[in-house]
């Protein structure tokens, strides 16, 4: 399994946002062996590297982007993708990225809390709980 995470799961996590923290830590954990395949989008590294920068420091966001690099595939977006994007039935332009680069990448799945924000993807939106329940059907220790 393939799946893309959307920013609002990393940001869960390195902010501790609650209620949500639990199940995104636990579902971004769940990649850490390489099986499923966790895929990050580009855009959201820089986004996340801005962000930490911003209200930790630069030596914290470097160690997120170096995490994120180590245990995530990083989906690249090109013109393809964003021709791509603006092509899909999405209100959000950086969601229909999201959704390019995943499609593009091969992923079977979106881990994001916001899931009506992905209707109309053409890869399939999953909360992290239910993402987690279905490693559990593949028999994943998730």
């Amino acid at each position: 399994m393939k799946v893309m995470f959307d920013l609002n799961i990393v940001l869960d996590v390195v902010q501790r946002r609650e209620p949500h923290y639990r199940l995104s830590a636990a579902a971004l954990s769940a990649v850490v062996p390489g099986d499923p395949q966790g895929v990050f989008p580009c855009h959201g590294v820089t986004t996340v590297h801005y962000l930490v920068s911003h209200y930790a420091d630069n030596s914290r966001a470097n160690e997120l982007v170096d995490w994120l690099s180590s245990r995530f595939e990083i989906g690249t977006a090109g013109r393809q993708e964003f021709i791509r994007a603006r092509g899909l039935p999405l209100a959000d332009f950086e969601d229909a990225v999201v959704c390019a680069v995943a499609e593009a990448c091969g992923c079977d799945g979106i881990v994001t809390r916001n899931l009506g924000d992905f209707a109309g993807s053409p890869v399939r939106a999953l909360s992290p709980e239910e993402f987690l329940m279905d490693l559990k059907g593949f028999g994943q220790d998730g």
